[in-house]
């Protein structure tokens, strides 16, 4: 997207340095590692609300386990550096009014809620991990995104701006890092499976179209 600040950081090095030797990270790598962790860790339990209850009933323990040791690498990193790291507070459906109704009132079955959710979670996790690393996001294009990403996601709207379908275009990029870590952890997971379907396909379609 060409945002101001996006050579902040070598991510390869930071990377590097978190494996091999993680007390040599600067603060600034120090900061950016635990807010994503942070961030990480708290995005699956909201997340999970957007989605029909028997997949939160079925996710809820793992989830909260995840966070918890998420949250205590997050701890370790930012304490050796001396730098404070937050997560970001995720919207709830009860949170969320779509065009005047009920975040949920107008999409039925797991792929338009799963859809509806990435939409603004990771909106909201890219703008809140982003600052940590240095990288200016306009403040307007955020709030573009959500209104219209809502609307078209989970509303009336038809169609997103030109601007925001690109943007949407690169947040629904994760089917990259779930197949990356299916594979990693030697998982073959069905449900990692799924998850790496239905944003591959979000993907390309907002790249096509």
């Amino acid at each position: 997207m060409g945002f101001p600040g996006v050579d902040a950081l070598d991510g390869d090095r930071t990377v590097r340095r978190l494996r091999t030797a993680p007390d040599e990270l600067t603060p600034d790598e120090a900061r950016s590692v635990a807010t994503t962790l942070l961030a990480d860790g708290a995005f699956s339990e909201p997340y999970c609300e957007w989605l029909p209850t028997w997949y939160e009933l079925a996710l809820i323990a793992p989830v909260r386990y995840a966070d918890w040791r998420l949250r205590r690498v997050a701890g370790a990193v930012a304490e050796r550096a001396s730098v404070t790291a937050t997560a970001p507070r995720f919207s709830r459906p009860t949170d969320v009014r779509i065009d005047g109704a009920p975040a949920l009132s107008r999409v039925d079955g797991f792929r338009e809620r799963f859809l509806l959710a990435d939409s603004l979670l990771h909106l909201e996790w890219f703008d809140h991990v982003a600052a940590a690393d240095g990288i200016e996001v306009p403040d307007d294009l955020v709030a573009r995104t959500r209104e219209e990403s809502l609307s078209y996601y989970g509303g009336e709207r038809d169609r997103l701006s030109p601007e925001v379908r690109r943007f949407q275009r690169h947040l629904f990029g994760d089917d990259r890092w779930v197949r990356r870590v299916d594979e990693a952890y030697g998982l073959d997971s069905a449900l990692f499976g799924l998850w790496e379907r239905l944003l591959r396909d979000e993907r390309r379609r907002l790249g096509g179209d």
